[in-house]
Formats: C-alpha cells, sequence, structure tokens
C-alpha cells in the first residue's frame, strides 16, 4: 500500500526581494484513498522507501505599489522551486533542493535573476497506534487513518550570488540570488484523516540565518522566521478507472519575522507578523500531483508598515503552482 501514496516537498529556504521572503518546506501525498495534502502546509509523509520524487514549483509575488507612478518599486517576484526526494527508509527521506528566483522592480532598475542558494533537508516520520512508532514499510487504507507526524531538519548552502549590485555598484541584499552563509530550517507536523474524505494538517517550523559580510563591507543577518500553518484537505471527486482524483484544500498560514539587524543593529521597516489564507486545488492522476492556489495576506502588523513595500504581507496575491512525480 506504501506505493499508493507520494510525498511531494514543496520549498526549502530561498531568498526573496527585500526585508525577506522565504518558502518552507512543505510535504504532501498522492493516492485514490488515504489523507489529501495541502499546497504550501507540510503534511506527514515520507517517501516510500527505494522511491524517487521529481518535483517542480512557481511561486509568483505581485505586490502592492505605494506611489502611482512608475519608479523602483518592488513589481513581482517569482521562484522556481527543482527538487530531488529518496526514501531511504520508509520512515527516513532526503531532499536536495535548486530554487531560481526572478527579482523586479517597476522601472526595471535593479531587477536580478538566476539559480539562488541549494538546499538539503531530511524528514522523519512516525504515527501513533496505541503507542508511538516509526512509519512502517506497508501501511493499510486502515493505518493511513492514524495520527501521522513528522519531524524536519536542513540547511542551504551558500551557492548563490549575495553581492549582485545595481548600476551604481550598490549592493541590497533583498536583491541578492543567495544569503551568503548557510541558513537552517526545522518543523514538525501532525496529519490526521478525520473522516473519510476530510484531512486536517498542523505545521510548526523555525528558519534562522547567518550574519553575512558583504562586498560593500555591511553585516547583515536577516531576521529569523516562525511558522504556524493550518489546512483542510477535502476530497471532491474520484474516477476509479482513470486513477484520477481531485481536492480542494483552505489554508492559514501565521509568519512572525523578527528585524534584520545591519551591523549589529535591528534595521528600520523589517520583520512584524502576518495572516495568509490560501484556497486552492490538488489533482492526483496514477503517480502524479499538480495543485495550484493564491495566497492573500488578510491580516499585517509590520514595524513600520508604511515603509514596507516589497515586503512579505504587501503582496497583492502569490499563485501557486506545483507538479511532483514519483519515480
Amino acid at each position: 500500500m506504501k506505493r499508493i501514496f507520494a510525498a511531494v516537498l514543496l520549498c526549502a529556504s530561498i531568498p526573496s526581494f527585500a526585508f525577506a521572503h522565504h518558502g518552507v518546506a512543505s510535504l504532501g501525498i498522492a493516492g485514490l484513498q488515504g489523507p489529501g495534502a495541502p499546497i504550501e502546509t507540510s503534511t506527514s509523509a515520507t517517501l516510500p522507501r527505494g522511491g524517487f520524487l521529481l518535483y517542480g514549483k512557481l511561486d509568483y509575488a505581485q505586490f502592492e505599489k505605494f506611489n502611482p507612478e512608475v519608479d523602483d518599486e518592488s513589481d513581482y517576484n517569482a521562484f522556481w522551486m527543482y527538487s530531488l526526494g529518496y526514501g531511504v527508509r520508509s520512515w527516513f527521506s532526503l531532499y536536495a533542493f535548486v530554487p531560481f528566483s526572478t527579482k523586479t522592480v517597476e522601472n526595471n532598475s535593479y531587477n536580478t535573476s538566476g539559480f539562488a542558494d541549494m538546499s538539503v533537508m531530511g524528514v522523519f516520520g512516525f504515527k501513533y497506534d496505541e503507542r508511538f512508532m516509526l512509519v512502517p514499510e506497508n501501511e493499510s487504507l486502515d493505518d493511513l487513518e492514524d495520527w501521522h507526524f513528522t519531524a524536519y531538519g536542513g540547511f542551504s548552502l551558500p551557492t548563490g550570488n549575495a553581492d549582485i549590485t545595481d548600476s551604481s555598484g550598490n549592493i541590497d541584499p533583498g536583491m541578492s540570488l543567495g544569503f551568503g552563509q548557510p541558513s537552517y530550517q526545522g518543523g514538525l507536523t501532525a496529519t490526521k484523516l478525520f473522516a473519510e474524505r476530510l484531512t486536517g494538517v498542523v505545521e510548526a517550523s523555525y528558519i534562522a540565518f547567518t550574519e553575512n559580510e558583504y562586498a560593500d563591507g555591511n553585516e547583515l543577518k536577516f531576521g529569523s522566521e516562525s511558522r504556524l500553518n493550518g489546512a483542510l484537505v477535502g476530497r471532491l471527486f474520484i474516477d476509479e478507472p482513470t486513477k484520477f482524483r481531485l481536492d480542494a484544500c483552505l489554508e492559514t498560514g501565521l509568519l512572525r519575522l523578527d528585524r534584520d539587524e545591519l551591523n549589529g543593529e535591528g534595521e528600520r521597516a523589517t520583520g512584524g507578523d502576518m495572516l495568509y489564507v490560501t484556497p486552492g486545488i490538488r489533482i492526483f492522476l496514477k503517480g502524479a500531483s499538480v495543485a495550484a492556489g493564491v495566497k492573500f495576506p488578510v491580516w499585517t502588523d509590520l514595524n513600520e508598515e508604511d515603509e514596507q513595500q516589497g515586503a512579505e504581507g504587501k503582496e497583492k496575491y502569490c499563485a501557486l503552482v506545483s507538479f511532483s512525480i514519483l519515480l
């Protein structure tokens, strides 16, 4: 039964536009039966032993503008994530990620595009069935109704260019393709099939960044990120002959960003709290999965909020599309 579902790891820590916009790890599963998978929130799934997962995702963020004229305000960011996963054991999976990011401003005076920091992550899976245990090699459909959990952790490698300059030779770390130093991420998930067609998911995660000295002599440490996500996924339609399944999901995500630290001091107009809501759908076809959704900020409490154009919490919307296939 283990082969009836595939794990999908949506994105790891990737750099974005000024004042930080970093992805998170997310797991999903694919199968005609069993739990459903959100678009961003991580579910408690591991890859089958010896199984490979190919994955791609696009995260497109369109920002609100403060000024009506065309100037150097943030316009949009597009993040592609390419990933390869491998099931080392039924209870342990490894993933490698290669992100590609594009960041633009309205007047195109400081656009950047290229491969960002690579990252790796390990995922441990366990479940509760009268006692806690590691995820076994094979699970029946009844077993999939048990509480499932994961603990994951990983780090990024400073492979992206952290010192990209504008036409005047200035460096904006938010426009860089890398952090210049490793970043570290960890999290916990819990997943439960509460009814035949309804899955609940909860995830808590944390990302910490390392201070980097840039080519202009400035030292910057991006603020750490704390996230609490929740999701409900409903199975809408199944067609057994074609192995087709359609799910709808609704997610919420609470994000707290600490202030960035520039040369040892808290940087103005960075950090704050925000709440996102993401409605979306996921389609399963045999061993493949396609998901799409739109994420909106519905509440924000940002530091110096009227100065944070182009920051997380200031998006008009984020369009999310992902694809995965289990080999």
